[in-house]
């Protein structure tokens, strides 16, 4: 597997292959970096494990079926027109069971991907799984272990994480502005938890320009994101001084190049 016959640092004809485990992850994770490679001119594609039917639903009149793995794979089909992603596999795997169900074939999945779409850079969560989430560490534990399968054809694998505290400021935002907080504002998880004991990244890209997109990207789940979620009550300029930086670090697994991804960020002076 080759790297794309460029060296310059532009995104044109390299493909960066984001690996998720629901819809809506892709945008609240890195959706202003996908949208800046994308509009750099890199192919965007999205994997996501499962099509999230065990989540949550702002309002049953959006499921009026009651499958809301359907209205999901909609919603992240919207999501990935807005954010400029070009691709979108989305797998049947059981959401909430991730780490236990099938877990041969979505190694065999993500290995396939890798195969045919041939990526500059690959996406997927850290340890973490952003707020110790079961099914985002099992979609970081397959995405580890299928990149690492590939030996010296290995594309560099990047960990998204979140800063600790930043949650908190989106809500505390939304409630100057008037958002009365219900029992459960970020789908019954403490905003705390978001980053909460993460290994600190190793560089951060820029993204201010592209939170707009990140933000309308985030509303395309309109099932996740009702008006009682914080997101709904936050404006642009507010949204870029919380998530206008997006964090990565690179996985300890030896690949022959640097991807346009890590070209793009500003390294993190270690403390």
């Amino acid at each position: 597997m080759a790297r794309p016959e460029t060296d310059a640092p532009t995104a044109a004809g390299r493909t960066i292959l984001a690996i998720f485990a629901h819809p809506d992850d892709e945008s609240l994770a890195c959706g202003g970096t996908l949208a800046r490679l994308a509009d750099a001119g890199a192919r965007i594609v999205l994997l996501c494990a499962s099509r999230g039917e065990q989540g949550s639903i702002s309002d049953p009149a959006l499921v009026p079926d009651g499958d809301l793995g359907r209205v999901r794979a909609l919603e992240l089909s919207e999501a990935a027109q807005v954010l400029g992603a070009s691709d979108v596999l989305i797998f049947n795997h059981p959401d909430g069971d991730l780490r236990w169900a099938g877990v041969p074939e979505l190694h065999a999945e993500i290995v396939s991907a890798i195969r045919t779409f041939q990526p500059d850079g690959v996406i997927t969560f850290a340890e973490d799984g952003l707020y110790w989430h079961l099914d985002h560490i099992a979609v970081h534990e397959r995405t580890y272990t299928a990149i690492r399968s590939l030996g010296s054809e290995a594309p560099p694998l990047y960990y998204v994480t979140m800063a600790k505290g930043i949650m908190r400021e989106v809500r505390e935002t939304a409630v100057a502005n008037g958002w009365a907080p219900p029992d459960s504002s970020f789908w019954g998880i403490e905003p705390d938890a978001f980053g909460d004991f993460a290994t600190p990244p190793t560089f951060v890209v820029d993204v201010r320009e592209w939170v707009p997109r990140k933000i309308a990207a985030l509303r395309c789940h309109r099932t996740q994101m009702g008006p009682t979620n914080p997101f709904a009550r936050i404006g642009d300029d507010e949204a870029r001084r919380w998530l206008g930086s997006e964090q990565f670090r690179r996985a300890p697994i030896e690949s022959a190049w640097d991807s346009i991804l890590e070209q793009l960020g500003e390294p993190v002076a270690s403390s």
